[in-house]
């Protein structure tokens, strides 16, 4: 057995992170959101933020088999296609922030953006901009930042994509895409500033079959005529995680 595989299965905290895991998969799966906003809040009270990001991101692919097929026939292929290019360009300088930050000021920033995320989310908050073209490279390239930074490669763009004034299931549909795609992305980053560990690729893939059961999960249950009923179960699971994650600083 890899000795790198061997570290993983040792963590003690490896029971927790798969049912974080689980719980993540199936809201992203009905709501198209939120994955990383409940993961990685909770995830970061149990390792590394730098190891919980990029565990996270081998996990995340699993979508590429279980979900985006379905989201890639229903969103707006150019549109979403242009953000993830945007974000890709401007992901280093966030894994650069990642890099020299100190761990508990990057934990804190997670827990952080997830709640101010939430919090624009119940509030309706809209982004004032007009979507096109521009508007859609800019948000998605502030999203690299911040996703770099933190792995919520998603706030800014659910924001944005929420004012589109797209229906539920487009809305979701590009939202799938942009941050399963993106998430390609972010271990190679990762990778070239020296922050990728065996034994992190390792937890990913204990955790990759867990999120992909959650995603199909989460897929059955999703009906566009419960959208409001959707949002708010992610809203509350959402609130639960930021408030683990900054249990220790409270």
């Amino acid at each position: 057995m890899p000795e790198a595989l061997s570290a993983a299965l040792a963590l003690p905290t490896l029971p927790g992170l798969l049912a974080v895991t689980l719980v993540a998969g199936v809201v992203y799966g009905f709501a198209g959101f939120g994955a990383a906003l409940i993961f990685l809040p909770i995830a970061t009270t149990l390792v590394d933020p730098v190891v919980a990001i990029a565990a996270f991101s081998v996990a995340a692919l699993s979508s590429l088999v279980t979900l985006i097929p379905r989201s890639w026939a229903e969103c707006d292929r150019r549109v979403t296609l242009l953000m993830i290019g945007a974000s890709t360009l401007t992901l280093p300088v966030g894994i650069y922030l990642l890099r020299i930050l100190d761990q508990q000021i990057v934990q804190i920033a997670i827990s952080l953006v997830a709640a101010a995320t939430l919090i624009l989310l119940i509030s309706g908050f809209r982004l004032p901009i007009r979507p096109g073209a521009a508007s859609s490279t800019a948000v998605a390239g502030a999203a690299g930042v911040v996703g770099g930074a933190t792995g919520l490669l998603g706030p800014i763009v659910i924001l944005f994509n929420l004012a589109s004034g797209d229906d539920a299931r487009r809305v979701r549909a590009n939202t799938m895409v942009f941050l399963t795609i993106g998430s390609l992305f972010v271990i190679p980053q990762m990778a070239l500033q020296g922050l990728i560990a065996g034994s992190s690729l390792w937890l990913g893939a204990l955790m990759l079959p867990t999120y992909a059961i959650g995603g199909l999960l989460g897929r059955r249950l999703f009906n566009p005529a419960c959208e409001s009923l959707y949002r708010n179960v992610a809203y509350t699971i959402i609130a639960l995680a930021v408030l683990a994650g900054l249990s220790d600083f409270l």
